[in-house]
């Protein structure tokens, strides 16, 4: 089951393909809702019915070559669900391929940004999202979901820009003011429903980009089948407008959608997902791709 349902050799083989989509299935340290250990493979059956045809760009972004690999699935503890998610993807991006991890809780998203920083220089996160994900730990494990900011920030130190914060806890607002955290954050409540603020964001940034897409980001009306929810997120085009705007001006090195819960029978979440996912492969490789129309 390829991403898009792609089915020609030439675009969609592993050798043949830029783009590696990895869907893994995991929820080992979720809080509040289920669903996402169900979420990457329903993703990627939901992208089957999207049009290839992208007419923002006038391109078919297929056409660089996207190869889903095999589903990634669950470790024994969350430290060996970590350490052999960084031994893959350490692998698959020395191999020169731009990796597109489909989650699964936040939490996955830890040991893919790890690999990628270690393969470019000069590399910092934009993270959309909900909640911070500032805590140590939580539950008793620093490899949490709410954990996945504190990793990048605070042990990586790897400097990042979050979009779309509308949900913090004390510990973490008092990390924030003393720490010292090489972060900058853009709050729900001062650029939903705007666009005036995302150069701002992006010029915040390094030359080379990370992507981390926490549907949750969005609002919970667009998305409402996600683990934590909370009223008030970016909306569709805002949010396309910041990725579009960060294709332009920065590299971007890797991304990763997660959070998306899946719910049987309720099958449109899944497609937005997919969607999002094909329209910023469509941004990242405009400059490669051939216009339809010319």
């Amino acid at each position: 089951m390829n991403f898009g349902g792609i089915d020609e050799e030439e675009y969609s083989s592993l050798d043949a393909s830029e783009v590696l989509i990895l869907p893994v299935s995991y929820e080992g340290t979720v809080s509040y809702g289920t669903g996402t250990g169900s979420g990457a493979m329903a993703i990627v059956d939901a992208s089957r019915n999207m049009e290839l045809y992208e007419e923002e760009t006038d391109t078919e972004p297929y056409k660089v070559g996207i190869h889903t690999l095999p589903e990634f699935t669950p470790r024994e503890t969350p430290e060996k669900m970590m350490s052999d998610l960084y031994d893959l993807s350490k692998d698959l991006v020395n191999k020169g391929k731009f990796v597109c991890m489909l989650g699964g809780e936040h939490s996955v998203s830890a040991p893919i940004i790890q690999a990628h920083n270690e393969k470019y220089e000069n590399m910092s996160v934009l993270q959309i999202d909900a909640h911070a994900d500032l805590r140590d730990t939580y539950d008793g494990t620093p490899h949490s979901h709410a954990s996945i900011m504190a990793r990048v920030v605070k042990d990586m130190r790897i400097p990042s820009v979050q979009v779309g914060i509308r949900s913090i806890s004390v510990d973490e607002a008092k990390s924030l003011k003393n720490d010292n955290l090489p972060t900058k954050i853009f709050w729900a409540r001062d650029v939903s429903g705007r666009i005036d603020w995302i150069d701002e964001a992006i010029e915040s940034l390094t030359d080379n980009v990370y992507l981390t897409i926490d549907i949750d980001g969005l609002d919970p009306s667009l998305v409402p089948t996600t683990g934590t929810p909370e009223p008030g997120g970016l909306g569709w085009y805002e949010t396309l407008t910041l990725i579009r705007k960060l294709a332009e001006k920065k590299r971007v090195v890797g991304m990763d959608l997660v959070e998306y819960s899946y719910v049987e029978s309720f099958d449109s979440p899944a497609f937005l997902c997919s969607k999002l996912v094909y329209k910023s492969l469509a941004y990242i490789f405009a400059n490669r791709l051939k216009k339809v129309s010319s």
